[in-house]
């Protein structure tokens, strides 16, 4: 039988009726003393990283990672399935805790949305985790453009350390969707002013420091990771770096507070850490290292996700942030909804709530991509149907049977409709995969790999291309890189979210293409290479009809139009 259409309340208006607990009863779920924690107003709290210290000798609970097929403007609800599993499982008496990033005002404001989940699988209070929250990002904005101001105070007075203006490569950034801001000329008006030279402004969230923060293991790496990040090269071609500033203090202290993991709740009252949030088109798209591994240490399940598809933001989950963390992931979760498999096959967006087997059939090619990149990492995974109220049972059957087929576990969740009441069958599998499958977890490559090396390995194994090609610029930066040492990182790939290429209209399960390296950045602090492909921008801009346009807060302080 088909779905039909229902009548159902918006994301914010579930969130404005939900019943919150004080913060206070969500920390003494997780056993936290006093002196844990620190409250941020009735429903939000910081737990300092000295936890972790304390907990350091408890056994790990299970990391299970949510990734994703290639999203689609149909919409996926990656972090909705992970809210709904962490509820799930807490439904069938298990204690999980979940960990997500920080939404970015850019898309909020923007096209995308908040990334608080949706429906009946949202963490909250999901007005104030899509704004300011406890103001983190204002923090690493404030952090990175301090560092931006210090650096070019010391070209104005007097360039000590033999800077060249032009070679200057620490940009400025802003939390928010700005074209205009890409590129800029600075210092204009006289010597007064400053010292003339061209500069230009990244999102928020594409931010080294951002990186830094989620990678970090405590307060002194986190120093560390600052003081080793280059922000410009002197005129013979010698990298500088903040510890040749001596701003790494400043900085660090201005990220005192931020460094600490957020604890939230859900609509279900299940825990939740919210904490750092970098894009996985433009970085390495995972929440903080420090809510993973804290999460770990308090539950006996800890549910995250990585940003995007499993291209992106699970590759670099597995071969950077794993890494960074020194942990080892014991599943993952591939969610895929019907109408984005359809988009897949071929299908206009317009066209999405009629039943298509045949478009579905042709999806799936993008969903079995998915699926081999965690077998390439050999670690157990599961699918998770999203389920959609257009979805037709023949095509969740058809699924289902295509699963059966090809040997991979799957369930089906309502949890958008139903939260943990709706996930409760993929609770049990993931459970029951948690309890059966082997895991051979193992990075896609060795860290002493050449570039070159890493890069074909991730186009060739996760995204099912056939080479990489390296423009003139990108050449002469990889052998800068190698000269100074910096090739033992890391790969980072900032890629189009919506195709498994770098071309973004290349849908479904594209063959035999070339991944475009334009530009290669070393991220010395945060600890991997940026490769730059196809059009992939660092600073992306508003569309036609930004989501602002129909934000709103009534004279009560009621919150409209944020999803």
């Amino acid at each position: 039988m088909k779905g039909t259409k229902q009548t159902v309340k918006s994301d914010i208006e579930i969130a404005q009726e939900a019943v919150l607990e004080p913060i206070s009863r969500i920390a003494d779920e997780l056993s936290l003393e006093e002196e844990d924690w620190q409250p941020y107003g009735r429903y939000k709290a910081k737990v300092s990283v000295n936890t972790l210290k304390k907990l350091q000798n408890r056994p790990d609970g299970k990391i299970v990672l949510v990734t994703s097929i290639n999203p689609t403007p149909a919409g996926e609800g990656k972090s909705t399935v992970t809210v709904g599993l962490g509820q799930a499982l807490n439904q069938i008496g298990k204690k999980a805790i979940i960990a997500l990033r920080e939404p970015s005002l850019g898309p909020t404001m923007g096209l995308k949305g908040g990334a608080a989940g949706g429906g009946y699988s949202q963490v909250v209070p999901m007005e104030d985790i899509n704004l300011h929250f406890t103001g983190d990002f204002h923090a690493i904005t404030t952090a990175h453009n301090a560092l931006a101001a210090l650096l070019d105070n010391h070209i104005h007075q007097g360039n000590a350390l033999n800077i060249d203006p032009t070679r200057v490569v620490w940009k400025r950034v802003l939390d928010l969707n700005d074209r205009a801001l890409r590129h800029v000329v600075i210092g204009l008006g006289g010597r007064s002013n400053g010292v003339p030279r061209e500069d230009g402004f990244d999102i928020t969230v594409a931010s080294e420091i951002m990186a830094i923060l989620c990678l970090a293991g405590d307060l002194d790496d986190l120093k560390a990771r600052l003081s080793r990040m280059v922000v410009a090269y002197t005129y013979d071609g010698k990298p500088v770096s903040v510890r040749d500033l001596k701003v790494e203090g400043a900085l660090t202290l201005l990220l005192k507070d931020a460094i600490h993991p957020n604890l939230v709740q859900t609509l279900e009252n299940t825990p939740a850490f919210v904490h750092g949030g970098p894009f996985a088109n433009i970085a390495h798209g995972c929440n903080s290292v420090l809510a993973t591994k804290m999460g770990a240490k308090l539950g006996d399940y800890l549910i995250t996700e990585a940003g995007f598809g499993a291209d992106l933001g699970a590759e670099k989950f597995l071969d950077i942030t794993a890494r960074a963390g020194h942990f080892k992931p014991d599943a993952v979760v591939i969610v895929a909804t019907i109408r984005a498999l359809k988009m897949h096959g071929g299908m206009a967006k317009e066209d999405l709530k009629r039943e298509d087997l045949d478009k579905l059939a042709r999806g799936m090619e993008n969903l079995a991509c998915h699926i081999e990149t965690i077998q390439a990492f050999g670690l157990p995974y599961v699918v998770a149907i999203n389920h959609f109220i257009y979805d037709t049972d023949k095509e969740v059957d058809f699924i289902r049977e295509w699963c059966a087929k090809n040997g991979h576990p799957v369930a089906l969740t309502k949890v958008w409709e139903e939260g943990g009441r709706g996930g409760e069958e993929l609770a049990r599998l993931v459970v029951d995969t948690l309890e059966s499958a082997e895991n051979h977890f193992s990075p896609l490559y060795d860290l002493t790999d050449p570039i070159e090396e890493k890069l074909k390995a991730v186009v060739t194994k996760v995204y099912g291309g056939k080479d990489v090609e390296f423009s003139d610029k990108a050449i002469r930066q990889l052998a800068k890189i190698k000269k100074n040492g910096w090739d033992v990182f890391p790969v980072c790939i900032a890629k189009t979210q919506y195709s498994l290429s770098d071309n973004p209209k290349r849908l479904g399960r594209p063959k035999d293409f070339t991944i475009h390296v334009r530009e290669l950045k070393a991220s010395v602090g945060a600890g991997f290479i940026v490769a730059l492909t196809g059009n992939v921008l660092t600073m992306p801009g508003l569309p036609k009809h930004p989501a602002a346009l129909d934000m709103d807060v009534g004279p009560d302080g009621k919150v409209t139009g944020l999803f």
